[in-house]
């Protein structure tokens, strides 16, 4: 028998085999060429539009033109990141409250994360226009300080060839000292005590800068920065937070809030902000323990039977720091007569409000910008909806773990408070 036909099958079957094995690997490409060959010439691919459809192109390279960009102005040195700090709508006051309620983010200075950066920076500027310091001549610089503004000191005086030497209370806490020391400051912290005691820590820096000048064994000079009676203090603020306030708002606000330490931040800004908006409203929150609520609303800073700067007992028990005071200072006294009102805090009701803002808007401040943040709240809801009211956020919480915070404790999974609770209205 033939076994050609047999072969034939065989051999069929084995190409079509083979064939259908290239086809299904070939298919895909043979399929995308199809497809292609069947899209119109006169299509733009990707863009689902044909040559009759009108294009817009837009050229965003045109303020760029004649632009010489070897020409931009660089910032040197850490005092470049001073200043300019970014203003945003707190959400969870705002949408409560009806008012647009602004924060200051001055945590967001670059030396030392404070508004205390200006002033620090403004400071040692002017003593070298005076010839009060010498760069890398040995100069030390010294100052009393419940912390803000020797971190910024200390950050700021290294970077301009100064030493630091910074005197703070005991009680302040420890997360700041501890920064200090790694920032190459000295650090003395003396025991909280009356202004009109020498070892207060206002006292002993002065005392010390002093010793520094006339000891002729030391290198450089001691100067004493005075933050609460040097105006350079306010006159960073008018310079700066004030004029940049305006300008973020485009001149459009309704009331200003901030606390005290020194004066120089609600002092500086006030100046600045009342003669261009002559209705805005000046408001000074401040903390328990403090005398300057009164000293606004009843022109005294303790009891009428009492002369200012001469009561011996310590400041009321307090966990806010960084702002308040019981003693008459230049710097407070330069904006003192355009503050309309204030607002008293308590310790409760600022932890209250740091947790609020933690839980509710992601905000993890300390404890002066808790106070101020209070005071705006309440200010909204006295004005009632529709004003625009700015304060200060001084500083980051993380500056106040040991003390403030733990005291607030942790927010945990809460997020059901209320800003009755808050305001403690």
């Amino acid at each position: 028998m033939d076994s050609r036909p047999r072969l034939y099958l065989c051999t069929a079957f084995l190409c079509g085999v083979l064939l259908t094995l290239g086809f299904k690997d070939f298919y895909p490409d043979l399929e995308r060429r199809f497809r292609r060959r069947r899209v119109p010439i006169n299509s733009i691919a990707g863009a689902g539009l044909t040559s009759k459809d009108q294009i817009d192109l837009e050229d965003h390279t045109k303020n760029l033109k004649g632009a010489d960009i070897h020409d931009v102005e660089l910032g040197e040195g850490i005092e470049a990141c001073v200043g300019n700090t970014p203003l945003f709508k707190i959400k969870s006051l705002s949408e409560e409250t009806g008012c647009d309620i602004l924060g200051k983010a001055e945590f967001l200075n670059g030396a030392g994360g404070s508004p205390k950066d200006r002033v620090a920076l403004n400071l040692i500027k002017t003593a070298e226009e005076q010839g009060l310091l010498t760069p890398h001549s040995g100069d030390t610089i010294y100052e009393g300080t419940v912390g803000s503004t020797g971190i910024s000191l200390a950050t700021i005086c290294r970077a301009r060839g100064y030493l630091a030497h910074i005197c703070m209370p005991s009680d302040q806490a420890t997360e700041k000292s501890d920064l200090l020391l790694k920032l190459g400051a000295v650090v003395d912290r003396v025991p909280p005590a009356p202004i009109i005691d020498p070892m207060h820590f206002v006292n002993r820096a002065r005392n010390l800068a002093a010793g520094h000048t006339a000891d002729p064994t030391r290198p450089g000079r001691g100067y004493f920065a005075n933050q609460f009676e040097n105006e350079a203090n306010w006159q960073a603020h008018f310079e700066g937070t004030g004029p940049e306030i305006y300008q973020q708002c485009g001149g459009k606000l309704d009331a200003f809030v901030a606390g005290a330490g020194t004066g120089g931040t609600i002092a500086g800004v006030a100046r600045f902000l009342k003669p261009k908006l002559p209705n805005l409203r000046i408001v000074l929150a401040d903390p328990q323990g403090s005398g300057l609520f009164n000293r606004i609303k009843n022109g005294v800073m303790f009891d009428t039977l009492e002369r200012e700067g001469t009561r011996r007992r310590s400041q009321v028990d307090t966990i806010v720091e960084g702002i308040g005071l019981n003693r008459v200072t230049a710097n407070f006294e330069a904006g003192r007569e355009l503050i309309d009102d204030a607002i008293k805090v308590n310790d409760e009701e600022a932890m209250t409000m740091a947790r609020w803002l933690a839980e509710k808007d992601g905000i993890f401040i300390g404890s002066s910008s808790a106070v101020n943040c209070v005071a705006a709240a309440r200010l909204a809801r006295l004005m009632g909806p529709g004003y625009r009211i700015v304060t200060i956020l001084c500083d980051s919480g993380t500056r106040h773990l040991s003390r403030f915070w733990a005291y607030a404790g942790d927010i945990g999974g809460k997020t059901d408070s209320k800003l009755i609770d808050t305001l403690g209205d």
